[in-house]
């Protein structure tokens, strides 16, 4: 079974940077083919922010194009998601998933909340 766990959510001023991680387990990362984020606030829809694949090529959405890293370890089964230049519209509760051949697996949730 695939366990997918985020942190390093938090409160963060606009124009500020968070880090997230997203720790993959039960699977080999041979078998991940990519992990990413999507990310929902109150009252809208799931949107896509960002994914690696295993070779580690990288897809983002235009929202965060610019402001966004997405990096992995893939010793640590490990993905982060280094946020820069933060805006309000970013709070939202981010959420990582794991690709796997036997389909996509989710995290719980860490919240981002961006705010003066």
């Amino acid at each position: 079974q695939v366990q997918v766990v985020e942190s390093g959510g938090g409160l963060v001023q606009p124009g500020g940077s968070l880090r997230l991680s997203c720790a993959c387990s039960g699977g080999s990362a041979f078998s991940i083919s990519a992990m990413g984020w999507y990310r929902q606030a109150p009252g809208k829809q799931r949107e896509f922010v960002a994914l690696i694949t295993s070779d580690s090529s990288t897809r983002y959405a235009d929202s965060v194009k610019g402001r966004f890293i997405i990096s992995r370890d893939n010793g640590k089964n490990t993905v982060y998601l280094q946020m820069n230049s933060l805006k309000p519209e970013d709070t939202a509760v981010y959420e990582c998933y794991a690709q796997v051949p036997i389909g996509r697996f989710w995290g719980q949730g860490t919240q981002v909340t961006v705010s003066s």
